[in-house]
């Protein structure tokens, strides 16, 4: 759909060490062929969204997506790439259990001593690439995961000298650096494959072909029900938080880490936040009529909040709410409270609401600092008059960041329902034909559903995008959604 675009402007991130360049991308490398396919322009392929990530976020993300094969509804094929062959025998019992739960684990790394001879490495559906050293997939750390019910990948290359800059190479461990990206798409997870085994030919063609087919075999399985992504996203945060507490123990043996813990921390914290906001990217693409719903609920709640002159933090919270505002959608439409619980109320004025756990936003609450998120997100289904859910809140009982949000994001599924049933002629209606018209569905609930204010607002927003205003509809860079976060995501809206 879109929303056209002059003049209202979105409030800017500031620079985060997510948004940090590299300057040597190793040509030939599967990242450099990937984000080669990806470049802008491209016909039918989006822009990749690069971050820079610490050792040990990636420690902890890898062993997260590796864990939830075990769980998984189905076995995966797995590719994986070690840089050097000691690196993997820090994980090869690991892999031992994970390639018990898997089709078939191929292992890419330049050859130390032991590498072959592990045990993990004998069975017969673990393959081990010996990479040649100047091999660039050699400075790559990469985990490849498809399945028919199941799909993740972390895609990364290790900074070289050069971009590191003045500061040099890092004399820790856990400060070095790696650029590349994550993500649970299917299909991009399956072209990542295709590189994969293209690059596996000319090393082991025989098994380059037994790949192809495996892959080719896991793409043609229809299933009823992919692996539920909220418990997924649960593990990643949760071993993302496990990172935080190690590198605080680790920090006490080693002071001269305190210097960067902050960097450090924020790397892990940054990455939390994705999960949820790529868990919602997902959500939103498997909707075929409302594909962009996060980022332009997003864009008219932040328009909203603007014109109501809601300061910075608060906008920033409002917009981070927008972007994951479907991760929690309410099964039902009747009220639903703890048995025995008392409807919040003139009867109970002080006491807070009670409300039944709504799943995804219970994920949202598995990391603190989204504890306001997680609550304006199951607000948003609340009605002015006090008939809505989960809590029967009334009028300015409910929090105004989701009075906000259940308003845009009514009135941008309206419009954009409006805007795919053609015409007679097979044509789309007229933009600002279908603004007017949700608008108008809007005002007619105002009082009872919707908080008059807010349709003014709403009111004065749409008249100015008829007249020519813009409103930019921005995807969101995912890598760097930490600058939405401040104290107040972590408040209790209710205390």
């Amino acid at each position: 759909m879109g929303f056209s675009t002059r003049r209202i402007i979105p409030a800017r991130p500031p620079e985060a060490l997510e948004n940090v360049g590299i300057a040597n991308m190793l040509e030939g490398s599967i990242l450099y062929q990937l984000k080669t396919a990806h470049q802008s322009g491209q016909i039918g392929r989006r822009s990749l969204n690069f971050g820079v990530y610490y050792k040990n976020t990636l420690v902890a993300l890898c062993h997260a997506l590796e864990d939830c094969i075990l769980t998984a509804g189905s076995k995966p094929l797995v590719i994986t790439a070690f840089q050097r062959g000691r690196w993997y025998l820090q994980e090869a019992d690991r892999y031992a259990a994970l390639a018990d739960k898997s089709e078939q684990v191929v292992i890419l790394a330049a050859p130390d001593s032991g590498f072959a001879e592990h045990p993990t490495s004998q069975k017969p559906n673990v393959a081990l690439v010996n990479l040649d050293p100047s091999d660039p997939v050699a400075q790559e750390w990469h985990l490849i995961i498809l399945a028919p019910t199941y799909a993740a990948m972390v895609l990364c290359q290790e900074l070289s000298a050069a971009d590191y800059g003045r500061q040099g190479l890092p004399t820790q461990d856990l400060e070095r650096k790696f650029y590349g990206f994550w993500t649970f798409e299917p299909n991009l997870v399956q072209e990542t494959v295709e590189l994969a085994i293209a690059h596996i030919r000319s090393y082991n063609p025989v098994l380059a072909e037994a790949l192809t087919t495996r892959m080719e075999t896991i793409a043609a399985v229809q299933v009823d029900e992919r692996d539920d992504l909220s418990v997924v996203v649960a593990r990643v945060v949760s071993y993302l938080k496990q990172g935080q507490a190690d590198l605080n123990q680790t920090i006490r043996t080693q002071p001269l880490l305190e210097l960067h813990q902050d960097i450090l921390d924020n790397n892990l914290v940054s990455n939390e936040v994705q999960a949820f906001l790529r868990m919602a990217q997902l959500t939103d693409q498997a909707d075929v009529i409302n594909p962009n719903a996060a980022a332009e609920v997003a864009a008219l709640a932040e328009a909203i909040a603007q014109l109501l002159d809601l300061p910075s933090w608060q906008i920033n919270r409002l917009k981070l709410a927008a972007l994951l505002h479907r991760l929690a959608p309410l099964q039902r439409t009747e009220t639903i409270l703890r048995s025995g619980s008392q409807r919040y109320s003139e009867d109970a004025p002080d006491a807070a609401p009670s409300c039944p756990l709504v799943p995804g936003a219970q994920v949202l609450r598995t990391m603190p600092r989204l504890r306001a998120i997680a609550t304006i997100i199951s607000h948003q289904t609340e009605h002015w008059d006090g008939t809505g859910q989960p809590a029967g809140l009334a009028g300015d009982e409910i929090p105004l960041e989701s009075r906000i949000l259940g308003l845009a994001v009514e009135f941008q599924q309206r419009v954009a329902h409006l805007h795919n049933r053609l015409d007679s002629q097979g044509e789309p209606p007229v933009l600002a034909e279908c603004m007017a018209k949700a608008l108008t569905e809007c005002q007619q609930a105002q009082n009872s559903r919707w908080d008059p204010k807010l349709i003014d607002t709403l009111s004065l927003l749409v008249s100015g995008l008829q007249q020519g205003f813009h409103l930019p509809i921005n995807i969101p860079k995912i890598s760097s959604g930490l600058w939405l976060i401040d104290s107040q995501c972590s408040e209790d809206l209710f205390s």
